[in-house]
This record gives structure tokens, sequence and C-alpha cells, in this order.
């Protein structure tokens, strides 16, 4: 892309770059963070741009014929946004850079302070049918033991997240490590703008998201869990829910940032999936972020997952977030059924109860 035609980070008041300005002052540390925001706004517009072309721009949808380091069927769109985000990132203070795309850790600038982990393409499936799809972002400080140190630590380390969501607008949803804040792309001055103060999720909103089709394979706190929900007014909750599901974990996010409510993809019993299957760096760690700074909670199910530590690049994990009702009775299901199966007779030994 030519610099016409990348996002321009107009200094007005309410611009992105006169946001990220005001915030980094004078401090050389945060001044580099901001550079390289800026370049994640800069590539989320050129990406914006392909995919609102979608197949005028060449079927971003196909698969290419090869697989990620997940397993995942790459499709055309998550190559070139890769490219998009790593090509603009050359040109800051950013050192590593980890990709879902990618197994190995690249290094854009020896000297650079910050290491960035990203899925370019969140919700690949949804690209042809023009639904929701998002880039995701975590940023870390540099790590003095070098670039594989720079991510595998605690989800708590990261200094800034976001998402750049493509849907009817393309919007920035951004923490610097205080509140979250939206920007939205304005097609016509090709920049990013706020909207709004910082975003925080209604506390009593009634909706979950989970993929329910899966409910035979959920361990038996979450079912307990949905079960309440489903019962509504009939049930513990005393309330009807209603149910979502996006297949965009950041579109999941900015609903409930929005509007509430509490998301669930756990680990179950299906090969491959034991551990959950979200991507803990890339897309655990700073969904957790960004819903904690809003003043929601985020666990694996049962612990908070920013003290997790990220074993390897591509380490999946389970993933509940939202309103911190909703996630505190997950856990309490969780905890219940640990305490039932403590009090148990031994294997073999029956209760009073019990014929």
């Amino acid at each position: 892309m030519g610099a016409q035609t990348a996002p321009a980070l107009q200094a007005k008041d309410d611009g992105l770059a006169f946001f990220l300005a005001n915030w980094a002052g004078a401090d050389i540390g945060r001044g580099a963070l901001a550079r390289c925001i800026g370049a994640m706004a800069q590539a989320g517009g050129e990406i914006a741009r392909l995919v609102a072309a979608e197949s005028l721009a060449g079927q971003l949808g196909a698969d290419v014929g090869q697989t990620n380091q997940d397993g995942d069927d790459q499709k055309r769109l998550d190559l070139i946004a890769d490219r998009m985000i790593l090509d603009a990132l050359r040109k800051t203070p950013v050192a590593f850079y980890a990709s879902e795309e990618s197994e190995a850790i690249l290094t854009l600038d020896p000297q650079g302070a910050l290491a960035v982990a990203c899925d370019p393409i969140d919700g690949s499936a949804n690209i042809e049918l023009n639904l929701a799809i998002a880039t995701i972002f975590a940023v870390f400080p540099v790590a003095a033991e070098g670039a594989t140190a720079s991510f595998l630590r605690r989800g708590a380390d990261q200094v800034a997240a976001g998402y750049i969501l493509y849907g009817p607008h393309t919007a920035l949803i951004l923490t610097l490590g205080s509140g979250v804040a939206q920007f939205i792309l304005d097609p016509a001055a090709n920049a990013f703008r706020r909207s709004g103060g910082d975003l925080s999720p209604p506390a009593a909103t009634l909706v979950f998201a989970i993929n329910a089709s899966n409910y035979r394979h959920w361990p038996d706190p979450i079912r307990d869990f949905i079960d309440e929900c489903v019962r509504g007014g009939n049930g513990p909750k005393g309330k009807d829910f209603n149910m979502r599901w996006l297949a965009c974990v950041a579109a999941e996010a900015h609903r409930i940032l929005r509007r509430g409510g509490v998301y669930l993809y756990p680990s179950d019993r299906r090969k491959g999936y034991e551990n959950g299957r979200l991507r803990l760096l890339y897309e655990a760690f700073p969904i957790a972020f960004l819903i904690e700074q809003a003043g929601g909670a985020a666990t694996d199910g049962v612990a908070r997952l920013l003290d997790k530590t990220t074993a390897s690049l591509h380490q999946r994990s389970a993933l509940v977030f939202g309103s911190t009702e909703l996630v505190a009775r997950v856990a309490a299901c969780f905890k219940g059924a640990q305490a039932k199966t403590e009090s148990a007779p031994p294997s073999g030994q029956r209760g009073l109860l019990q014929n």
C-alpha cells in the first residue's frame, strides 16, 4: 500500500494520534508503544479496505492449501493480513513478532523495546460469509533473556492489548493498561477517531455465548452453569437468558464490552480440546486484559487467566470472560463439582442412600 492510502493518524483532538501523543508525552517508553499501536492501526485500516472488497480482491476466504501451526486451514486473508501487520511493525521499535501464522518468532528491530503477539485474522471461517472477523494483538515489554522469554510469560505482563473488528464499521478497541478506549475508522478521512468514553460492560445483561452443539463434550460444571441459564425464570437464577454465538472471539468480546453477558469456550472431552481451543498468547491474553480493564473478569473457568504463564507460543487455553458475577458463578460450579468429588466415598464403597 502506498503512503497516500495508509490510515492517517491525524493529530486532531478526537484522533488516535492525538490520543497516543497525549498519553505518551515526553516518555520514551510510552512513545515507543504509541508508535507500535499506530502501526497496528495503519495495518488495520489497510486490512479493512481489503476486507470490504472481499472476492473483488481475489477470494480472500479461499484456502491456500496449507495449515498454520495449530492445524487450522489458512485462508488467503490470513497470510495477507499477517504480511501487512509485519510490514507496518518493521517501522517501529518492535523487537519481536509472534503470529498464529508462523511457527517461529521473527526479529524485527534487535534494539527494540517491545514484543507483539498477534492473531492476524480471528474468525477466518466468516470471511466469505460477510460476518465478523478481527485482528487481535498483545504487546509485551522485551525480556532481558531474549525473544522466547518475551512471549513465554504471564498474561499480566502485557503493556497494551487490543483488537480491530471489521464489521459494518471498523473499530479499534485498545487498552494501554488504564481503561478501554474505542476508535472508529473514518473512511472519508482515512483516520481512526475516538468514539465515546471508556467501555465498561453492563453488569446485569442476561446473555451467554457458547457453542451449544458441544454440550455432550463439556465437563459437568459447564453443563451445570448452562443448564441454570437455559432454565431461565424457572431455574435458580430466576431470570430468562438469551444465547449468542458469533464464531469470532473478538466480536464476542465487543458485544460483551458494549452489552454485557458472559462468553465460554471451555476445555472438553474431544481430542485436541482437552486444554481448550483458543490460543493463550495472542487470543486469550489480550481479550482477558481488555475485559479486566473494562471492569469485567476473565478466567480459564476457575483461575484468573492473566495469572497463567505461556509454555509455548501456540499453547491453547479454556476461556471464560464477561461480567464478574457470571464469571464467578462458572468458577463456583467448578468448585462445587470438585467438592462433590472430594466428599464422595472411595471407589467400591457405597453411601448410605446408594443402592
